[in-house]
């Protein structure tokens, strides 16, 4: 059931963000005029859909080849590959009849749309639960890193007081674009000395490889929140509520410490000091080969804050949120011309984005992804590549330079180099979320 509703919740949201991008298209190349032939969710390839229907002179449709959607626009070179209908005179409701300016907002029409819904769904979302973070203040224990934070330097019980020169007022900020990919200069504070750190420019590709988890969490105590069945924890006799005090007779205080010295005796036998029930008790369990005892923790975190914002209020800050992930793709792309992330790497498939949803349903989850991707699909079809909108855009304006258009010919041969790189690139994130998946195994 759960792989059920991780493909249902992927196939809902890439179809809402692909019809509405393709909205987008549709009402300005009507507001001027342009003649619409084909709305289609899919490609039909080879004149094959799934379902269809003619409203209004527009032929609306579901294709079987899910790679996206379009609209034909009469007198345009696009995906349909028209050849024939370009071979005829320009009709006055054609694309190719109109100024180059109306044709380049038909081209940014879905782009547009794209921004928008992305800014709208961060700003409902802000309005309806607001921002909850943790006070960078309140973290009194210092961080926990994981393995990015280690390799950059940080260690446990570390505090991180500024960001560039700027304190630090919520935790969250450590674990934001800001922090991982703007090389910024941390000032932590580590045994009652204060230093500078410089976040390496090659943590995208850290982060790639072990993900945000593994960055940085508050340092926290923790007691047994429950116990895997036929686990060594499970044989050893823990139980909820208990709290792991010594290993071997070395003190535990934190998760991280537990974590650390559980690693240091895979495969052993060793002491539990247990506190239960305000006395103090000694088990023996088997560590596992992997480090482990077999228990799920309930985390003493600090307390967090919620602000809420109102509708109004709520706007400007859902909207940087939207601005947000789509500088940050620019960021990304510039780390990989930089090459300090690969691109198989940095790039995410169905696959990736299927797993994103997750198995469970979370509607304030989805309609979060659902902006963020819109966002990404914003700034994924403003890159000028052929037969991309953003591809069109550079022709149009190049035309627009010039004060002539590019040539049919050449506009032809521009969309086939486009799309066979689209479908290459395609097969290749598609084939690279596998690999993915099974190296996780």
């Amino acid at each position: 059931m759960g792989i059920v509703i991780m493909v249902g919740q992927l196939i809902l949201g890439l179809s809402i963000l692909v019809i509405l991008h393709e909205l987008g298209h549709f009402l300005a190349a009507r507001a001027f005029g342009i003649r619409v032939e084909k709305f289609y969710l899919f490609f039909d390839a080879w004149n094959f859909s799934l379902f269809k229907f003619t409203y209004k002179d527009v032929e609306y449709g579901i294709g079987w080849l899910p790679l996206g959607g379009y609209v034909k626009i009469a007198g345009m070179i696009d995906e349909s590959m028209d050849t024939e209908q370009m071979a005829g005179p320009p009709q006055p409701w054609e694309f190719r009849s109109k100024p180059a300016w109306q044709r380049l907002i038909v081209m940014l029409g879905g782009i547009i749309v794209n921004v928008v819904l992305g800014i709208f769904i961060f700003w409902m979302i802000t309005a309806k639960v607001g921002e909850t973070y943790i006070p960078n203040n309140s973290v009194t224990n210092g961080i926990s890193p994981g393995i990015i934070g280690e390799k950059i330097g940080l260690k446990a019980g570390d505090k991180i007081i500024a960001v560039n020169g700027k304190p630090v007022e919520r935790f969250q900020e450590l674990i934001s674009s800001k922090v991982l990919l703007d090389h910024s200069v941390l000032t932590v504070e580590r045994d009652n000395k204060t230093f500078e750190l410089k976040v390496p420019s090659n943590t995208i590709g850290y982060l790639a490889d072990y993900g945000i988890e593994q960055f940085i969490r508050p340092r926290t105590t923790f007691t047994v929140d429950s116990v895997t069945p036929n686990s060594g924890a499970a044989k050893a006799g823990l139980l909820k509520g208990d709290s792991i005090i010594a290993i071997n007779n070395t003190q535990i205080k934190f998760y991280d410490e537990l974590q650390a010295t559980l690693k240091q005796n895979k495969g052993k036998a060793v002491y539990l000091t247990v506190l239960r029930a305000d006395s103090a008790r000694h088990l023996t369990a088997q560590i596992s080969a992997e480090g482990t005892i077999g228990f799920y923790a309930d985390f003493n975190l600090p307390a967090d804050v919620t602000v809420k914002y109102g509708v109004i209020g709520s706007l400007p800050v859902g909207a940087s949120k939207a601005w947000g992930t789509f500088t940050d793709n620019i960021k990304g792309l510039s780390k990989v011309f930089s090459g300090d992330v690969k691109f198989n790497k940095a790039v995410v498939g169905p696959v990736g984005i299927a797993n994103m949803f997750g198995t469970t349903l979370d509607w304030m989850h989805f309609w979060s992804l659902v902006g963020f991707l819109s966002m990404v699909l914003a700034f994924t079809n403003l890159l000028p590549i052929p037969a991309l909108d953003g591809g069109h855009a550079v022709f149009l304006i190049i035309e627009m330079i010039k004060g002539k258009p590019l040539s049919d010919k050449f506009l032809e041969r521009a969309q086939i180099v486009g799309f066979v790189l689209l479908i290459s690139l395609m097969v290749f994130v598609f084939g690279n979320d596998i690999v993915k998946q099974v190296l996780k195994k």
